[in-house]
C-alpha cells in the first residue's frame, strides 16, 4: 500500500463532517480569511490581464502609428529630409500632428475657454478610430474649415454642432463631437477639452510663433513590418538630441505607465492584505481547534493516532480551504467589476474586464498555498494535545522546536516571492518588503509598550479592571489582533491624513494674493498690448525653450537619464534671463549672480534642486541647443529660493545681452477677481488670439478631483487590510470562548447580573479598538507628517477632528464585531455553562 493510500485509509468522513457542523462559527471565520486572502490579488489580477490584453491588442491604436518621432521643438533639416525620402520611396506613410494650448472664443458672442488643440494630416490616425457622436468617420467630418470638438467644450460655451468658433485668427464651424480618440484613452488633467483641427487651417490659425509651446510628433505606418526596425534605425541616425523616435512596440503610452504604476502599488496593498488574512486563517484555525481539544483528548484516551488526527483535521482545512478559494475567486469577479466605478473615466473604454483560466488558475494555486503555510503551525500544535487534557482543562502550550522556525522561514520565504511575483522588480519588491517589516515590527514594538503600560496601571472601576484581564486571558490574540488592526489602519489613516493635507495646501489654501489668471505664448512685441489689457501692475518672464546636450563635454544620454524616477537632465527645461537676483532667492555659491569680469562669457546661474540630479561646481560648462543652435555657457552661482511663494522660478537664468535674441515667449501672472476672468480673456483673445490664458483655480480644482479618485481607489483596497483585522478579532473571541464562558460563569455565580457581565465585555473591546486606533494614528500622524514635511515640503495639520472621528469610528466597529461574536456567550445560563465546562464531546 502505497503512503498516499495510507493517508487516504485513515480518512474518517463521517469525522470530518461532525468537525465541521458542530463549529459553524469559526469554519465560517475561517472561510472568510481564505476569501478574502486572495479577493483582492484575483480581481487586480483579473483587472490587470485585461488591462494588458487591451493594450497590447491596441499597441499600434494607443500610438496611432508603426513609428512616432516626437519633439518639443520644430523639427530639424535632416530628420525632415529623411522623413521625406522615406515617403518619396513608398517605405512608409507620413502624417504630421501639432498639439499646443489654445484659447477658442464664440464667433458670436463673448465666451472664451483654454483648449488643447490637435492639428492632423489626413492619414491621422493611421490605426485605431477617432469616433464621433454622429457615426460619421472622421476625415469626412475634419475638413477644412471644420472641427471636431470634445463634448465638454459644448456644454462650457453653451454651443452646439454648427455654431462657429474663432481660434487664433481663423473661424471654424463645429462639425461633430469626438466620443473616442485612440492615442489618448485615458482622460488625465488636461488644461484644456481637445479640439481637433486639420492641418490645412494651420497656417490661418496663426498661432505658431517663435518660442512657442507646440508638440511637433509625426506618424509612420510602414508598408512592410520587415522594415520598421530598419527604418526607425535609419530616423534614430538623423535625429537631434531634443527628437526622439519609438515603435508601437517600444513605446509606452501615458495609460500604460499610469496602470502599470497603479496596479503595482494596488498589488502591494493586497498582498499586505493577504498577509494580514494569512494571521486571520491562523487565528481562526487556532479557535477552531480549541473548541476540538475535547473531542481529540477524548479519540486519543479510545486509541486514535496522532497521524489520524492530523490526518482528519488536514481534510477538514482543505475542505474549507476549497470553499474559501471558491469564495474568493468569486468576490473577486465582483470586485472586479467595481473597476469602472471607482475609477470613473481615468478607465480606457477599450477595456473588456474578464478572469482568465490563467488567472484562475493563479487563485486556485495561491489558496492552496495560502491555507497550506498559514495552517501548518496549529495543526502541527496538535500533537502537543494529550489525553489527559480531559482531566487538566488546561491550554496546551506550542513547543517550538526546529519544524517551527522552519514554518515560519517557509512563511516569510512565501511573502517574499509573493511581492516580487507581483512586482517583476526584485529592487522594489525587496523596499516594499522592508517596508512592511518596518511597519509591523513598530506596531509589535508600540503594542508591546502600550499593553505592558496598562497592565501596570491601577484601575478603580470593577468592569475596567475586569476588561483589562480579559485583554490578558490564556490563548487571547491582544497582541495580534492590536498589531494587525493598527497596522492596517495607519495605512488608512496616513492616506487620509494626506489627501486632507494636499487638498489644504494646494485647493483650499491657495493664497489670497496668489496670481490665478495665467498669460503664456505672449510675443515680445506685444507685451505693451497685453499691459494695456491687463491695466494693471505684472511682472513679465522671458521663457526659451531648449534641452542640456553635455556638461563638461560628456554628452547627456537621454535613455539613462529618462530611467531615473522623477525629474532627469534629458527633458526640455525653461530658460530665462535678467540680471538681478529674484526676491524670492538667495546665493549659496558664487559672490554675484554673475561674474562682472567676464561680460563677454556667456554665464549661467543655476537652481539648487538640479544638484541632486548633478553635482554641479562653479566653473562646469553646460551646452544647451537651443532649437537646434548649440549654446555653451559656464556656471557662474548657485541659488536656492529663500522663501516659499508663487513667484515662478527657472532653472538656469543667463545675462539678459546673452538670450534676449534667441527665440523666446513671455509670460505674465496675475491675480484678479473670478468675476473679472472671463471678459478679460475675451478681450485677450480678442485682440491677441496667439495668447493662452489659463484660469489658475479651475485648473488645481481639476487635479483635485483626479487625485481625489484615485485615493477612493487606494481607501477601498485598504479597506479589506481592516476587514482582516475585524476577522482576526473575531476569530480570538471564539479562540477564547471557554475563558470567556468560565469568566461569566464566576461572575454570574457571585451574583453578577447580565449587565454587568455585557459591561465588562463591552469595556473590553472598546479598550481592544481604543488601543489599535491610537496606535494607528500615532503611527500615521508621524508618517504624514514626514512626508508632507520632507516629500512634499508643506506645511502639516494633524487634522484633529477627523483623527478623534477616526479613533472613535475604530472603537464603536470593534466594540460592535466583538459584541456581536459573544452574543452567545452572554445568553448562556449559568448550569448550562457549568455543564458545558464538565462535559465532554
Amino acid at each position: 500500500m502505497t503512503r498516499l493510500q495510507q493517508l487516504f485509509s485513515l480518512l474518517n468522513f463521517t469525522f470530518i463532517r461532525r468537525q465541521v457542523t458542530t463549529a459553524r462559527k469559526q469554519s465560517t471565520v475561517l472561510i472568510l480569511c481564505v476569501a478574502l486572502s486572495m479577493v483582492t490579488l484575483v480581481a487586480l489580477r483579473g483587472f490587470g490581464d485585461s488591462v494588458q490584453r487591451a493594450l497590447l491588442r491596441d499597441a499600434r491604436s494607443l500610438q496611432a502609428a508603426d513609428i512616432v518621432v516626437s519633439s518639443n521643438f520644430p523639427l530639424s533639416q535632416p530628420l525632415l529630409d529623411k522623413l521625406e525620402q522615406i515617403k518619396s520611396t513608398g517605405l512608409a506613410e507620413v502624417a504630421r500632428t501639432y498639439e499646443f494650448l489654445s484659447v477658442a472664443r464664440v464667433a458670436k458672442g463673448d465666451a472664451t475657454l483654454a483648449v488643447n488643440l490637435k492639428v492632423v494630416d489626413a492619414g491621422y490616425p493611421f490605426y485605431g478610430q477617432v469616433t464621433l457622436a454622429s457615426g460619421r468617420p472622421f476625415h469626412a467630418v475634419l475638413t477644412s474649415g471644420v472641427i471636431v470638438v470634445a463634448p465638454e467644450l459644448l456644454e462650457r460655451l453653451q454651443v452646439k454642432v454648427g455654431d462657429a468658433l474663432q481660434i487664433g485668427q481663423a473661424t471654424l464651424t463645429i462639425g461633430d463631437v469626438v466620443t473616442f480618440e485612440p492615442d489618448r484613452p485615458v482622460n488625465f488633467f488636461t488644461l484644456g477639452p481637445r479640439v481637433f483641427v486639420n492641418s490645412a487651417d494651420l497656417a490661418a490659425l496663426d498661432l505658431i510663433k517663435p518660442g512657442s509651446r507646440i508638440g511637433y510628433d509625426v506618424l509612420l505606418k510602414v508598408a512592410n513590418e520587415n522594415n520598421l526596425n530598419r527604418l526607425t534605425d535609419e530616423i534614430r541616425g538623423v535625429l537631434e538630441p531634443q527628437e526622439s523616435v519609438q515603435t508601437y512596440r517600444s513605446a509606452r503610452s501615458g495609460v500604460q505607465r499610469f496602470f502599470d504604476n497603479l496596479l503595482i502599488f494596488l498589488g502591494l496593498v493586497a498582498i499586505f492584505t493577504l498577509l494580514l488574512a494569512g494571521i486571520g486563517i491562523q487565528s481562526a484555525l487556532t479557535a477552531l481547534l480549541r473548541e476540538r481539544d475535547n473531542t481529540i483528548a477524548v479519540i486519543k484516551t479510545l486509541g486514535a493516532t496522532g497521524r489520524f488526527v492530523t490526518v482528519n483535521f488536514l481534510a477538514v482545512v482543505a475542505l474549507l480551504g476549497v470553499i474559501g478559494t471558491t469564495l474568493g475567486i468569486g468576490a473577486g469577479l465582483v470586485v472586479e467589476q467595481i473597476f469602472p466605478w471607482l475609477l470613473g473615466n481615468l478607465l480606457p473604454p477599450n477595456v473588456t474586464l474578464a478572469i482568465t483560466g490563467r488567472t484562475l488558475g493563479e487563485g486556485v494555486l495561491l489558496g492552496l498555498i495560502v491555507v497550506g503555510c498559514f495552517t501548518v503551525l496549529p495543526l502541527y500544535q496538535l500533537d502537543d494535545l494529550k489525553p489527559n487534557f480531559i482531566f487538566r482543562k488546561e491550554a496546551s502550550r506550542l513547543v517550538k522546536r526546529t519544524p517551527y522556525y522552519l514554518v515560519l522561514l517557509a512563511l516569510a520565504t512565501f511573502f517574499v516571492a509573493m511581492v516580487l511575483w507581483q512586482l517583476q522588480n526584485v529592487r522594489l519588491g525587496l523596499y516594499f518588503v522592508g517596508g512592511i517589516i518596518g511597519l509591523l515590527l513598530l506596531a509589535a514594538l508600540l503594542t508591546y509598550g502600550a499593553l505592558w503600560a496598562l497592565q501596570r496601571v491601577e484601575w478603580r472601576a470593577m468592569p475596567v479592571r475586569q476588561a483589562m484581564r480579559g485583554l490578558f486571558r490564556p490563548r487571547n490574540a491582544t497582541h495580534a489582533i492590536v498589531i494587525t488592526l493598527s497596522a492596517a489602519l495607519a495605512v488608512i489613516f496616513c492616506i487620509y491624513l494626506l489627501e486632507q493635507n494636499l487638498d489644504t495646501a494646494f485647493v483650499e489654501s491657495y493664497p489670497q494674493d496668489a496670481p490665478n489668471v495665467v498669460f503664456l505664448d505672449i510675443q515680445p512685441d506685444q507685451v505693451e498690448t497685453v499691459a494695456a489689457l491687463l491695466g494693471r501692475d505684472a511682472d513679465y518672464y522671458p521663457v526659451i525653450r531648449a534641452t542640456i546636450a553635455a556638461i563638461n563635454g560628456q554628452p547627456i544620454k537621454p535613455a539613462q537619464e529618462e530611467r531615473r524616477r522623477g525629474d532627469n537632465l534629458a527633458r526640455p527645461f525653461n530658460l530665462t534671463y535678467h540680471d538681478q537676483l529674484a526676491p524670492n532667492e538667495e546665493l549659496i555659491r558664487g559672490a554675484t549672480l554673475f561674474d562682472p569680469t567676464r561680460p563677454d562669457e556667456a554665464q549661467v546661474s543655476i537652481q539648487s534642486d538640479l544638484l541632486e540630479l548633478y553635482d554641479f561646481q562653479l566653473g562646469d560648462r553646460i551646452t544647451f541647443r537651443i532649437q537646434g543652435v548649440p549654446l555653451e555657457a559656464t556656471v557662474s552661482s548657485i541659488r536656492k529660493r529663500s522663501e516659499d511663494s508663487f513667484r515662478p522660478f527657472f532653472y538656469f537664468v543667463f545675462p539678459t545681452a546673452v538670450l534676449q535674441a534667441a527665440p523666446q515667449t513671455i509670460f505674465t501672472a496675475v491675480r484678479m477677481p473670478p468675476a473679472e476672468i472671463g471678459p478679460l480673456r475675451n478681450r485677450v483673445v480678442a485682440a491677441l488670439p496667439n495668447v493662452t490664458v489659463v484660469d489658475i483655480t479651475q485648473a488645481v480644482t481639476d487635479a483635485a478631483a483626479i487625485a481625489q479618485r484615485l485615493a477612493q481607489v487606494i481607501r477601498f483596497f485598504s479597506l479589506f487590510s481592516v476587514l482582516a483585522g475585524i476577522l482576526i478579532v473575531v476569530s480570538s473571541v471564539f479562540a477564547t470562548r471557554q475563558a470567556r464562558v468560565q469568566e461569566a460563569v464566576y461572575y454570574k455565580v457571585l451574583g453578577a447580573k447580565r449587565r454587568f457581565v455585557l459591561l465588562v465585555f463591552t469595556v473590553e473591546n472598546l479598550l481592544l479598538g481604543l488601543i489599535s486606533a491610537g496606535l494607528a494614528l500615532l503611527m500615521a500622524q508621524t508618517g504624514s507628517w514626514a512626508l508632507c514635511t520632507y516629500l512634499f515640503e508643506i506645511d502639516y495639520h494633524p487634522a484633529l477632528g477627523a483623527s478623534l472621528l477616526m479613533v472613535a469610528a475604530t472603537m464603536a466597529l470593534v466594540t460592535v464585531v466583538g459584541m456581536t461574536a459573544s452574543l452567545s456567550i452572554l445568553e448562556s445560563k449559568p448550569i448550562l455553562i457549568l455543564r458545558e465546562l464538565t462535559a465532554t464531546e
